[in-house]
């Protein structure tokens, strides 16, 4: 007898099962949190704590199960100068943010997110945002059959998640939605070039989550970030039926152009009008 996350058609599978270790790793995150942290700092002096690297650990050891041979692009292994080469063919790969916000983390928010992304052809085409904290979880496919998105919490069964999609974005009035604890001078200008009938204050990739399930319009970051930031979020928004670019409009390059996976700017849009 097939189990009931193989019965299901092959993308909700699979983003059943990128949710599970997804989920799996927030539980490692919370405990660790409940138990006091103590918090280093990184070369680049971003802080980092046990529970980025514990977190970390589990993701690859399962997403190692769950996609033998797929490389997993790690923000811990990257900055320790551990993480898996791409050979120049290879265009299937994750990238993993085994804890996003961890500033939020440290903190007394809930605004922190573990994000897994599956670029496949130099594009995010699955991905799984979970906020532990506020027991939120996006998951976004989109295959030759469409896009498909979806908003749960503490469960890796598609059958109790909810559909969602970005909203039409509008000419007048727009919801914007920005960082917590990265705004920069760039970002705000932009910002107020716009008609901005609210914005919204919010840490890591939850923010992709709000353009994604119609709660925000437009989502810009002009700082330097890095892919395991994005992709999941540009998976979720993607199947939504928004869009994830540069500033200029181009498409944003997964591991091929930039220096030490870094994204240079990007704005995540609703759908078109």
């Amino acid at each position: 007898m097939s189990s009931p996350v193989t019965s299901l058609p092959h993308h909700l599978s699979l983003l059943s099962a990128l949710a599970g270790a997804a989920l799996k790793a927030g539980e490692v995150i919370l405990r660790i949190r409940a138990e006091g942290l103590t918090v280093a700092r990184k070369s680049d002096e971003s802080p980092v704590t046990a529970a980025d690297l514990a977190s970390e650990e589990l993701l690859r050891a399962e997403l190692a199960r769950l996609l033998p041979g797929v490389p997993v692009i790690a923000e811990e292994a990257v900055a320790q100068g551990q993480g898996e080469a791409l050979g120049a063919s290879a265009d299937t790969f994750l990238l993993v943010d085994p804890l996003d916000g961890t500033r939020e983390f440290i903190g007394a928010s809930g605004e922190f997110t573990v994000n897994i992304g599956l670029v496949e052809a130099g594009v995010p085409s699955f991905g799984i945002v979970l906020a532990p904290a506020v027991n939120k979880l996006y998951a976004g496919a989109t295959t030759a059959q469409g896009g498909f998105a979806f908003l749960g919490g503490r469960d890796a069964a598609p059958g109790s998640w909810t559909p969602i999609r970005c909203r039409p974005v509008p000419r007048n009035g727009i919801v914007a939605v920005a960082s917590r604890s990265h705004l920069d001078p760039e970002t705000s200008a932009f910002l107020a070039g716009l008609d901005v009938a609210e914005s919204i204050s919010c840490g890591s990739a939850l923010k992709f989550g709000l353009v994604a399930e119609g709660r925000a319009d437009l989502y810009p970051r002009f700082g330097t970030v890095c892919e395991w930031d994005v992709a999941a979020g540009h998976a979720v928004v993607r199947a939504a039926g928004g869009s994830v670019c540069r500033p200029d409009g181009s498409p944003l390059p997964y591991a091929r152009t930039e220096a030490d996976y870094r994204v240079h700017g990007f704005i995540a849009r609703g759908a078109a009008g």
